[in-house]
């Protein structure tokens, strides 16, 4: 799915044809009854109360299969896309700015610490540089970044 994405981004398509988004969704349902028949629940001999223990993958499978919209968004919307490693990087200057200094001092600085790395990434995303589009923050003309 990710290949067939990523080759039609390149040709400038907004979108996967329905040949494409068929065949996936039928393989899609193909693999998770593949792993249904694979990783049958375990049967239990004594009558437990409460919900049957299932496993890890019969876990996974049944989550797959009820967020099957969530987990192939990427394939019928080009915006969403296939990891969310970029949200883990922008975290990431958060997590080591912590474990180097052990904490903010105050809410109010650490308000101003994300302010200032919210700024410096989206301008990295909008292809701005960064030391120019905090000095254009600070002189009242942040406004440039989001045109």
């Amino acid at each position: 799915m990710k290949k067939v994405k990523e080759k039609a981004v390149e040709k400038g398509r907004d979108s996967l044809s329905c040949y494409y988004c068929h065949k996936f969704d039928k393989k899609y349902d193909e693999l998770l009854e593949l792993a249904g028949k694979e990783n049958p629940l375990p049967e239990t001999k004594k009558k437990k109360r409460g919900r049957k223990k299932k496993g890890k993958i019969p876990a996974l499978a049944e989550r797959l299969a009820e967020y099957k919209g969530s987990v192939c968004l990427f394939i019928h919307d080009f915006m969403v896309p296939f990891d969310n490693n970029q949200a883990e990087r922008d975290l990431r200057m958060i997590k080591v700015k912590t474990k180097v200094s052990g904490c903010f001092r105050t809410e109010e600085g650490a308000r101003d610490y994300l302010k200032s790395m919210s700024c410096i990434g989206t301008a990295h995303k909008q292809g701005y540089n960064a030391y120019e589009a905090i000095k254009n923050a600070i002189s009242g003309h942040s406004d440039f970044i989001f045109e």
